[in-house]
């Protein structure tokens, strides 16, 4: 099947590959043959990093990026220079996933919100865009983006889950929306209607797998090739033929993700 779709968001190096025969190569073939041909695996520490990195260094398919999750706790807390070293990589073509998450951390979380401070400054010294997860915190997250002039690097609302109008604050930003399999969850009509109207320019799918797989998947484990799902799914409720709505998410992800290369 020629190649349309990208995975704009996935961890490889987290998989449960025994179903593909314990072999990561079963799992791009497999999503070779739903048409998806590239994939950026994203890191959430600075220590599985390397790990993101060497993925990226043998599959010309295969893009990485730097970055510490926001509920990361008693790790190498990530300092703008080394975050900038590591994203100077020509693999690494975005820095995250960071961001903040409310839902999962409690107290004083200033902590959350310097540390992705800190990637958004490393992001401005290496001019690469960022990945954004924003958990119970859409506030605080576009507070951030625009105190710190994130606008100037861009970036991607990954796995977005929020409403309208923090869609729309968001893409005023200059940032995309990404959508994962949450959309195609039967709760999920109001992220539907966000999906038709985010401009078609500024769309893009994920798998975020290994989690939240899409219908008719969910429950299970989730992994790259079922981002068809999600484009399917999305290209259906815009009215849009799947190839022309799997191009267009394909041509925008090239474009923020500059550094990427087709291959």
């Amino acid at each position: 099947m020629t190649a349309l779709l990208v995975d704009s968001h996935c961890h490889l190096d987290r998989l449960e590959l025994t179903p593909f025969g314990g072999m990561l190569e079963g799992v791009l073939d497999h999503a070779r043959e739903q048409g998806v041909g590239w994939f950026l695996c994203v890191s959430i520490d600075l220590d599985n990093a390397p790990t993101v990195l060497q993925l990226a260094e043998s599959h010309a398919n295969v893009f990485a990026s730097v970055g510490v999750h926001p509920n990361e706790q008693g790790i190498e807390e990530p300092g703008e220079e080394t975050l900038a070293e590591l994203a100077s990589h020509p693999r690494i073509v975005a820095i995250g996933e960071t961001g903040l998450d409310y839902f999962r951390s409690e107290g004083d979380l200033e902590w959350q919100r310097e540390r992705f401070r800190r990637h958004i400054r490393a992001a401005h010294k290496v001019g690469k865009p960022l990945i954004v997860h924003s958990r119970d915190a859409r506030e605080d997250t576009l507070k951030v983006l625009a105190e710190t002039g994130a606008a100037e690097v861009g970036g991607v609302m990954h796995c977005f889950v929020d409403d309208w109008d923090t869609a729309e604050r968001a893409l005023d930003l200059g940032f995309y929306i990404s959508f994962s399999g949450i959309v195609t969850f039967r709760s999920a009509d109001a992220l539907r209607e966000v999906a038709r109207r985010v401009p078609l320019d500024r769309l893009l799918v994920e798998t975020d797998s290994p989690y939240l797989a899409p219908v008719p998947h969910r429950g299970k484990g989730n992994v790259p090739g079922y981002v068809r799902h999600v484009a399917e799914h999305i290209a259906e409720l815009r009215g849009l033929p799947y190839e022309a709505l799997a191009e267009q998410t394909t041509e925008n992800f090239f474009r923020l993700f500059s550094a990427a290369r087709r291959g």
